[in-house]
């Protein structure tokens, strides 16, 4: 009985300590796979649900920079020297991840994003995200709860990308053009 109880626990522990920390988020976005695989492997479709500006080479090794900051100096437009780690046409697209600028230390680390693609039917398509890599403590816990509001508001631009059309970003360029105009120089 006492085995048994032992490696139960041993099981237990285990299986907890495999458990690694991850954000998983789900949207079902009203396009085909190809399309919505566009969004995520385009310069155009990027810009049209995740940020204003971006640089896309969907190559393994090339270049995924997300400028959520257009305007800001080289290494804080936000995810500015990511890259492509995996692309398996037409279901999933991998990705290295950066934190915010705002988060200087864990900045300095990176965690890995995979985006898989589902046909639900002809015209929709499942998206799963999984951000994983994620250290412990400190900036690492700000890091991981930024994230996981942040994904859920990017796979929603995603969805209203194809029921209302592309995001409108002139908004949100004319605050940071005045945010940077206020700066201190």
């Amino acid at each position: 009985m006492r085995r048994h109880l032992f490696a139960c626990l041993l099981m237990i522990a285990v299986s907890t300590h495999a458990a690694e920390r991850s954000i998983d988020k789900e949207v079902v976005v009203a396009a085909p796979v190809q399309t919505v695989r566009q969004n995520w492997t385009t310069k155009a479709g990027v810009e049209s649900f995740f940020a204003p500006e971006a640089e896309i080479d969907a190559r393994v090794g090339g270049a995924f920079h997300i400028h959520f900051d257009p305007y800001g100096e080289p290494g804080m437009k936000g995810a500015d020297d990511v890259h492509f780690m995996a692309l398996q046409a037409p279901k999933m697209l991998s990705f290295d991840w950066n934190a915010p600028p705002s988060l200087p230390q864990a900045r300095q680390q990176r965690t890995f994003v995979i985006v898989r693609l589902f046909e639900v039917d002809g015209n929709s398509t499942r998206v799963t995200l999984h951000h994983t890599g994620w250290g412990d403590g400190g900036e690492w816990d700000k890091t991981y709860a930024y994230f996981d509001r942040a994904w859920g508001v990017v796979l929603g631009n995603l969805k209203k990308r194809h029921e209302a059309g592309p995001h409108d970003w002139t908004e949100w360029r004319e605050q940071l053009q005045k945010a940077h105009a206020a700066a201190p120089k």
